[in-house]
């Protein structure tokens, strides 16, 4: 398979699961009462993190093999925006995410959970539209 074949493969799954957690996941923490949060919250960042954390971990290591492999504007914007997601995530979402499972959360934190995420939607959406352009275009 090629190369820039995989490397759009996942994108296009951190993509769609970036707008499903932005639009359905995200604000439907704003339904829970506090305990049920808690509870079910625990369960849902297990079970999020065996999906994300193998496409995450496979964008870098492709964008990664493709700065040695096809070095180029293109390869370094890529890898640069995959870090940025990466920073975002790390730095930002999973503190949030351990104060929720923690219990330490209020209206507040899932309203900034929701606000600040639009960012890696944007990251993760321009990801996918700057391989695909590349793709296309052969960058």
């Amino acid at each position: 398979m090629d190369f820039t074949i995989v490397k759009l493969l996942f994108d296009f799954g951190l993509l769609i699961l970036i707008w499903m957690v932005q639009l359905i996941i995200y604000p439907g923490f704003k339904h829970y009462q506090k305990e049920d949060l808690i509870k079910w919250h625990r369960v849902y960042a297990l079970r999020i993190t065996l999906i994300v954390m193998p496409l995450m971990i496979g964008q870098l290591l492709i964008n990664v093999a493709s700065i040695y492999m096809i070095f180029s504007f293109y390869s370094l914007i890529s890898l640069i925006l995959v870090v940025l997601v990466w920073l975002s995530t790390f730095m930002q979402f999973v503190p949030m995410h351990s104060c929720i499972s923690d219990g330490i959360f209020d209206s507040t934190l899932i309203n900034r959970l929701v606000h600040l995420n639009w960012l890696r939607t944007f990251l993760w959406t321009t990801i996918f539209l700057f391989g695909l352009l590349g793709y296309f275009i052969q960058l």
